[in-house]
């Protein structure tokens, strides 16, 4: 039997997925994160990442054709010749780009994607700056550097990873703006999201009982994973992932680009995926509920009535999508004394910002949405579902499957019938 492995690095947690040929999914094991210092992210990611491995059974590792990985988009990782983290790694959605964004603003062309105080290309100036920069051999993605622990090759990314460093995903090329910089000799070397790089290291198969020709694909990022594994292929279908950020990909003929939105567009074969990510999301709940408040509040919710309630729920200043400004103050008042209420203003404006979102990309010209899949947490809520529904006025659905790692074990299994196993 042949097996294909997704493995998804959230913001919250490490998922992995195994499936077979007819995509059944045959193991799903999960890791939470926990973390008490931001400074130990790197060994987090490492130990969940075998964590998960192990927690497969050993007949169906023994299987494993090919694997991928994901991460999330812009967490970035600086390492030296051998590999060795040279700091703690980016996260995503840090700003440290803030200090050197007139400097970005100056290389990059006007309203471009990397042109963002949370792009990776933002990550990678600012870290040439420090002293440290002189080491430095390899500037690598999340999703990189974890299949780096795995295959052995540094420098290697994908092009769903590479937009937010300025790989121009149209031509499949760094532009010359890019590759005259100082910082050019680190950029990866890009492929295709499933491309095949090599198999896992001897060292790694007899550690982890896989076989030797076990191939470890390019990844993709998290939520592009999502939209893999939502079941939309056609123009116009699109999916939100509602975890503990809000992002949104809507499959387009057309290709549109907003710096000012923070819009952006992933290639996907021919077709585009056009959208965004929102700093509000489910984490945000999370702050004021727990699992099982939310699930009891939202039974004592009307979804068809709306809430007059007006927020924007965000955990710190700064939002990147559907408008980009990294000193937006977050609004979570008025608050009503019935919890009940409160969460339903919550829902509601999440909603409001969801269908602003897809508005913006409609004004793009982007194909318009004909119906919207749902991934994440968040997409077990119905009473949430209905209210979006209603905001956004075309048909909602549950995504085919809800995890990521479903999606990436997809671009495993695609990755491993390009016939470049021997290449």
């Amino acid at each position: 039997m042949n097996v294909y492995l997704g493995i998804d690095f959230g913001t919250s947690g490490a998922r992995a997925i195994a499936i077979d040929e007819a995509e059944n999914i045959l193991a799903e094991v999960r890791s939470p994160f926990v973390l008490s210092d931001s400074r130990y992210w790197a060994k987090i990611w490492q130990d969940s990442l075998f964590f998960l491995l192990q927690q497969i059974s050993s007949s169906l590792r023994q299987q494993i054709r090919a694997l991928a990985i994901n991460g999330t988009s812009a967490t970035t990782l600086l390492c030296d010749a051998s590999g060795k983290l040279l700091d703690v790694p980016i996260l995503y959605n840090e700003k440290r780009g803030i200090k050197i964004l007139k400097k970005l603003q100056a290389i990059a062309p006007a309203n471009h994607v990397a042109a963002s105080t949370t792009s990776s290309l933002a990550k990678l100036l600012w870290w040439s700056q420090q002293s440290y920069f002189t080491r430095a051999a390899y500037f690598l993605h999340q999703a990189d550097w974890l299949a780096f622990l795995l295959h052995g090759k540094l420098g290697i990314s994908d092009y769903h990873n590479a937009l937010k460093l300025g790989y121009d995903v149209g031509d499949l090329c760094y532009p010359n703006w890019l590759k005259t910089l100082p910082i050019s000799s680190l950029l990866p070397q890009v492929l295709p999201p499933g491309t095949p790089v090599a198999p896992v290291t001897p060292e790694i198969a007899r550690q982890l009982q896989l076989s030797e020709a076990c191939l470890v694909c390019a990844g993709t990022t998290d939520s592009i994973a999502a939209f893999l594994a939502s079941g939309a292929t056609q123009p116009g279908e699109a999916v939100t992932s509602l975890g503990s950020t809000l992002v949104l990909k809507l499959l387009s003929e057309k290709q549109v680009e907003a710096a000012e939105y923070g819009i952006y567009s992933h290639r996907l074969g021919n077709l585009w995926l056009a959208g965004g990510a929102s700093n509000t999301g489910g984490a945000v709940l999370r702050h004021f509920f727990t699992d099982a408040e939310l699930s009891s509040l939202s039974r004592q919710i009307d979804p068809q009535q709306e809430s007059t309630l007006d927020y924007y729920p965000l955990l710190q200043p700064g939002e990147r999508f559907p408008f980009n400004n990294p000193e937006l103050a977050p609004k979570l008042t008025p608050r009503p004394d019935n919890p009940a209420a409160f969460l339903h203003g919550l829902l509601e404006s999440l909603a409001r910002i969801e269908a602003l979102g897809y508005r913006r990309l409609q004004e793009l010209e982007a194909t318009p949405v004909r119906r919207v899949y749902t991934a994440g947490g968040g997409a077990k809520n119905s009473i949430w579902q209905a209210i979006r529904e209603r905001q956004l006025q075309v048909p909602v659905t549950v995504s085919r499957q809800i995890e990521a790692a479903f999606g990436t074990a997809l671009l495993a299994k695609s990755g491993s019938q390009l016939g470049l196993f021997n290449s």
